[in-house]
């Protein structure tokens, strides 16, 4: 079987994951492994020897749960260094019936006539939609009849420094045949549904130090955008303007951050004010009203959320966001998020999502906001519902049928009547692994019953 090793190169945190499929076509957890990510900045490698030391013991801390050989390593990448590229192919069909063959080739053809950025590689070539003799457009021509089929595709491409940096710090740790995925597409497979993919919808995603959005539609992203703004910088803002050490404005932001909350004078909230150690002086404190703290995330927050409004209208994608915005990443915790973007983004529904849940036996909740790129990449991966496309080495990936599982027929108790397919589960086999606990955050503590009831629901 194919094992995966997934690695999400975060700013805050490095997470790795190693999964395949069972005899049943689901997904197996065999390792995980999360440590803190340095040498990675607004998902650009700054120092190579740290971000090769915490890719390795993340990969190590993986590789201790399981003794199974890594067959493919799949890599997100930033839309820090990324552009997009829209272009068609076509290509006649010599036996009138439409084949993979065909499907690659023209693809291929797609990717031919593109106008490639210079010192960029291509790391996604994904369809827009099919077409055959000219008919309606089609999600999936495989064995359709035909005499022309065409395509048209957008190519993601990746700044060739960039991906060579990333090859050279996971040399450490023995790989070298690596596949990339933009982190920002990882995402959207992780958080979005049939229906919202159908209608197209915006997925942001507010990391620690960046920003990343896709527009989703159909099978394919359309647009993808960046912008070099995160939680990190809430947490700047309050160490500057509060004159305190990084340390307390990061409490500060976790435990009074509220972007809803009403702290004025005639408010009932006993705690209006919260002291605050001083820089350079750290044994003495200082008194800051909640309402300057509020104001001051606030401004921020807003800033994030209006830049990634204003590169969505100059794209003209808000009036085809039929399913609306989809917030995810670790911001999405941030109380009162949802409020301030429906605000900004007025008339457009409003929704926060997060991955569905994974069991596995090494008590990772594979459910939290800031999981979607890691999901999204075994999505990628071990998904059911990806389409054609190629991948960042210009080879076709295939989609994987939706396969259920049939419960045995009770002649006398069914009375001939064919029984209702299992829900697709995620199974997890026991492998041993390590006590993560204290790397996730404790935010989700649900009763064992409750979440092997969630467990039965798809990514």
């Amino acid at each position: 079987m194919n094992n995966i090793l997934a690695i999400d190169l975060g700013s805050s945190a490095i997470t790795t994951v190693i999964a395949k499929h069972d005899n049943e076509n689901n997904i197996n957890i065999l390792g995980t492994g999360i440590q803190v990510s340095n040498g990675i900045n607004k998902g650009l490698i700054i120092n190579i020897e740290d971000a090769s030391k915490c890719i390795r013991d993340a990969v190590d801390m993986a590789k201790k749960s399981t003794n199974e050989p890594i067959d493919t390593t799949i890599v997100s990448i930033s839309g820090a260094y990324s552009k997009s590229h829209r272009s068609t192919g076509s290509v006649n069909v010599p036996n009138g019936l439409i084949s993979e063959t065909e499907i690659n080739q023209v693809m291929q053809m797609a990717l031919y006539n593109a106008t490639i950025v210079p010192d960029y590689e291509v790391v996604h070539v994904i369809p827009m939609f099919f077409k055959v003799d000219d008919s309606v457009e089609v999600d999936n021509p495989l064995n359709m009849n035909g005499t022309r089929l065409e395509v048209s595709v957008n190519i993601v491409m990746s700044k060739r420094t960039a991906l060579t940096n990333i090859k050279s710090a996971l040399k450490t740790s023995g790989i070298d045949n690596v596949k990339f995925v933009l982190d920002s597409y990882a995402s959207a497979l992780a958080v979005l549904d049939e229906q919202q993919k159908k209608f197209g919808a915006v997925v942001v995603n507010l990391g620690s130090t960046s920003t990343e959005f896709v527009y989703f539609k159909g099978n394919s992203i359309v647009y993808n955008g960046f912008i070099p703004v995160g939680s990190n910088h809430i947490t700047t803002d309050l160490s500057i303007m509060l004159h305190t050490p990084p340390s307390a404005a990061e409490n500060i932001k976790l435990e009074y951050g509220s972007l809803i909350k009403n702290y004025s004078e005639n408010n009932e909230l006993e705690d209006r004010k919260v002291k605050t150690p001083r820089i350079g002086d750290e044994n003495s404190t200082s008194e800051i009203g909640l309402d300057s703290i509020q104001t001051i995330i606030h401004a921020r927050v807003e800033e994030i959320l209006v830049l990634v409004k204003k590169k969505l209208k100059k794209n003209a994608l808000l009036d085809s966001t039929g399913s609306g915005i989809v917030l995810t990443g670790g911001m999405t915790y941030l109380d009162g998020i949802k409020d301030l973007t429906r605000k900004v983004f007025e008339g457009i529904p409003i929704s926060i999502s997060a991955p569905k849940p994974i069991l596995n036996s090494f008590d990772v909740n594979f459910d939290e906001a800031y999981m979607a790129t890691i999901v999204g990449l075994l999505e990628y991966s071990l998904g059911k519902n990806r389409s054609y496309q190629l991948d960042s080495s210009k080879k076709l990936v295939r989609p994987l049928q939706k396969e259920r599982a049939i419960d045995m027929i009770n002649m006398q108790n069914m009375q001939n009547k064919i029984a209702e397919p299992k829900a697709d589960s995620y199974s997890i086999k026991d492998s041993g692994g390590m006590d993560l606990t204290h790397l996730v955050k404790e935010k989700k503590k649900e009763g064992l019953g409750k979440l092997f009831k969630k467990v039965t629901e798809w990514f």
